[in-house]
């Protein structure tokens, strides 16, 4: 880009820069924009013929404008920041379902006197890996189940026009005829639960010492987890649970049993997970 090159042809040529080739030659180094820093290589009466004469610039807007002198970085001190190469992917940080993984690359050259400026150092992309699953048994003690009564088993609908369960259906997108074979219910035994719980008429039967059944349905089986519902507890040990509509009622208990879907808990179930 010509920046108005022939209003400083003129005084350029004066200072004793024409014909010169180089920032070095002319003796020009300038902080800023500065059209005046300028190698005028012909005189301001020529005809340019090859844009090898054309003028150059040494003021440090020409980093940005593309029409800096060929020595202009190595006469002002102009240095881009330079990196390493990339690093090879990390693993994928979570061993069973959705993580991520990076790379990294250092700076081995900072950035000095307007050169570029470093590029990013770090990336990041999308993994999922079911390698752990199988391994990680206490998976399970770690969950929070979620819960809605068990009359929206049927309903599935919280008034006339909210299906409050819509969004399982696109987490699991098999044809739910094909899947209701792994539904199955789970019998709970309370041992800690808030007050909120007791308040609420729809999560009374969560008191402690009280055993509840809860149904896991083909809506809310994750494949994930291998077709089971998040939260479905472990044998002996206590994990906790927590009322989806009704975020103040949580707490703890205890799982007795697994029984298969026709089994006599599952026909009326306390509650479902989600």
């Amino acid at each position: 880009m010509l920046r108005y090159w022939l209003c400083f042809a003129s005084a350029v040529c004066l200072a004793g820069h024409c014909g010169a080739n180089y920032c070095r030659d002319a003796n020009l180094c300038c902080p800023g924009r500065d059209s005046s820093c300028v190698v005028q290589k012909a005189h301001q009466n020529a005809i340019i013929e090859d844009l090898t004469d054309k003028p150059c610039y040494c003021d440090h807007a020409c980093l940005k404008l593309g029409d800096c002198c060929p020595d202009f970085k190595a006469t002002c001190g102009v240095v881009d920041c330079v990196v390493s190469s990339w690093s090879e992917w990390s693993e994928c940080d979570s061993d069973c379902g959705a993580g991520s993984m990076v790379r990294t690359r250092r700076v081995a050259q900072a950035a000095e006197h307007g050169g570029r400026r470093c590029p990013a150092l770090l990336q990041r992309r999308a993994c999922h890996d079911h390698r752990g699953c199988r391994e990680r048994s206490d998976l399970p003690r770690r969950e929070m189940a979620q819960i809605l009564p068990g009359a929206l088993s049927v309903s599935r609908h919280s008034n006339e026009t909210v299906d409050i369960r819509k969004n399982l259906r696109l987490r699991n997108p098999d044809d739910p005829e094909s899947n209701s074979h792994r539904e199955y219910c789970i019998q709970f035994e309370v041992i800690k639960s808030s007050k909120a719980c007791h308040l609420d008429s729809d999560y009374k039967a969560l008191r402690e010492g009280g055993k509840v059944s809860v149904l896991c349905e083909t809506a809310a089986l994750k494949r994930g987890l291998e077709w089971r519902c998040e939260g479905h507890g472990v044998a002996g040990h206590a994990t906790r649970f927590s009322a989806l509509v009704a975020p103040h009622c949580h707490g703890k208990w205890t799982r007795l049993q697994h029984v298969p879907r026709d089994g006599e808990p599952c026909r009326t179930p306390d509650f479902i997970f989600v």
